[in-house]
């Protein structure tokens, strides 16, 4: 026949507390390092760019197609950072916005 154990149940809050400890445990990212991250990312993707476009005019790179497409990320990663500082910026002129 069937023979299953049956599992105890926790409380619902012993389970939050649980989950409480382990975003605790988890390393959490300081703010800094967001930006500092976006900035390499772009100032790498501009490396790449530069360096697909150096191949290509001098003819030796293989596929010419993927230089629109390491543009485009190249595009996309400086959008985001700007977008980022923009949002800094927001959330920063809000809070001086706050009468104390």
């Amino acid at each position: 026949m069937f023979t299953t154990q049956m599992k105890t149940l926790t409380p619902i809050q012993l389970s939050f507390e649980q989950q409480a400890q382990k975003n605790q445990q988890q390393e959490t990212i300081p703010f800094q390092d967001i930006f500092q991250t976006a900035v390499k990312d772009a100032y790498q993707k501009e490396k790449e760019l530069e360096q697909s476009q150096y191949l290509l005019a001098t003819g030796q790179i293989d596929d010419p197609h993927t230089v629109p497409t390491i543009a485009a990320q190249a595009q996309l990663s400086v959008d985001l950072m700007v977008q980022l500082r923009n949002k800094a910026l927001d959330a920063y002129n809000e809070l001086m916005r706050i009468n104390l």
